[in-house]
């Protein structure tokens, strides 16, 4: 397997590396930036650390050029000629922004709401608990600048992660303000997820445990913001579409046919649309093992035409450790890809549990990767799935 690596993080330091995000910078540079977290949630509770990392050769080497303290789950994005890094200071904290005016070199503190700190979180598991998950995209559409987010509530009582335990919200400010001031940015009415609703139209879906979160923003074949969402269900391999008022107010859900089918639904993936086709892409991990639900071992390249409609073009990362299939799925992921269009390639970054992690999950390297003319499986005649 070919890659460039950004970071190791060895399994004894009990210490794992998450949430890569990845920008292609107009000077030609490339940013990146990954976080950390450990398998002690009490750990995560206290301020994260992310790192930053340039590349001046088109993701051949790597540089680490700084590092952010309070700073997780975060989405790096271009807005005016200044780059952002948006996300919480610790597991389900408070959300920050900082601005870079000089290619990702140094940053901006968000001590106060002039300066970056756009909601406050509660101590520790105390709501509001505010969620990202990892790298989502931000988007920019009719005048506005958007992200998905979540807001977290303890799982009965419990110390633990549900997906059902997830509301989602719309973070929003115009696109002309000052993105550090808080004043500038509103959430929209948080929606839960209903599995007694979806139930009433297709029986036995949703459970007990069932829930949305980190959703990708993207403008809709008919111009309108579409929220696609992860979703876990009985099952595997589908998606939420949810529907977003234009002013970031408000959002909702069809159960009748809100939900799609999605290669790899179950686990975090990023959309992006083509602005040289008008198809939709993704990097994702089908579930391939039904009995395997949280299966990561396998990132697939696939697009569609419409959001709702979608096909496997190719597999870009498999497991070639040579363990056995259900050992494969326990200590190999290839997970939270997040990618630009590069030209007629695609370019991406992988949080991967890869020889030597601590299981799937608990990832040991941030990694690089360039799929060369990436259209060309998306053709008529490329024979895809």
């Amino acid at each position: 397997m070919k890659y460039t690596e950004l970071r190791y993080q060895p399994e004894k330091s009990g210490i794992y590396v998450g949430s890569p995000s990845l920008l292609r910078l107009p000077d030609g540079a490339l940013l990146a930036s990954h976080d950390y977290f450990e398998a002690d949630p009490v750990s995560n509770l206290a301020p994260r650390i992310s790192e930053i990392y340039r590349s001046e050769d088109g993701g051949a080497s790597w540089r680490n050029v700084n590092h952010l303290s309070g700073a997780l789950w975060g989405s790096l994005f271009l807005h005016d000629d200044c780059i952002y890094h948006l996300g919480t200071d610790r597991e389900y904290g408070s959300i920050v922004i900082r601005r870079s005016r000089d290619g990702g070199f140094s940053w901006s503190d968000p001590q106060d709401e002039r300066t970056g700190l756009l909601f406050r979180g509660g101590p520790g598991r105390t709501g509001p608990n505010y969620h990202f998950g990892g790298a989502t995209p931000v988007a920019v559409h009719r005048g506005r600048v958007f992200r998905a987010c979540e807001l977290f509530s303890e799982p009965d009582g419990r110390f633990g992660w549900d997906a059902a335990s997830f509301r989602e919200t719309i973070l929003s400010a115009p696109d002309d303000a000052d993105l550090l001031n808080a004043d500038n940015w509103t959430l929209s009415r948080p929606l839960a997820f209903d599995a007694e609703q979806l139930n009433t139209i297709h029986p036995g879906l949703a459970g007990q445990h069932s829930g949305w979160l980190e959703g990708n923003l993207v403008t809709a074949p008919d111009g309108s913001l579409a929220n696609l969402m992860r979703v876990h269900l009985n099952t595997p391999n589908k998606a939420a579409l949810l529907e977003i008022a234009p002013d970031g107010s408000d959002l909702s859900f069809r159960p009748e046919t809100g939900i799609i089918d999605f290669p790899g639904g179950a686990s975090k993936f990023t959309v992006r649309r083509d602005p040289a086709t008008g198809l939709y892409f993704t990097l994702s991990n089908p579930v391939t093992m039904p009995e395997c639900p949280w299966q990561r071992n396998i990132l697939s390249l696939c697009c569609s035409g419409d959001l709702r409609n979608w096909k496997i073009l190719k597999n870009l990362l498999t497991d070639d450790t040579g363990l056995p299939p259900e050992e494969s799925v326990r200590y190999t992921g290839f997970q939270y890809a997040d990618w630009e269009f590069d030209g007629d390639d695609l370019i991406y970054l992988v949080r991967m549990s890869y020889r030597g992690a601590r299981n799937y999950h608990d990832s040991n390297r941030i990694t690089f990767h360039r799929e060369r003319n990436f259209r060309r499986a998306a053709s008529p005649d490329s024979g895809a799935n």
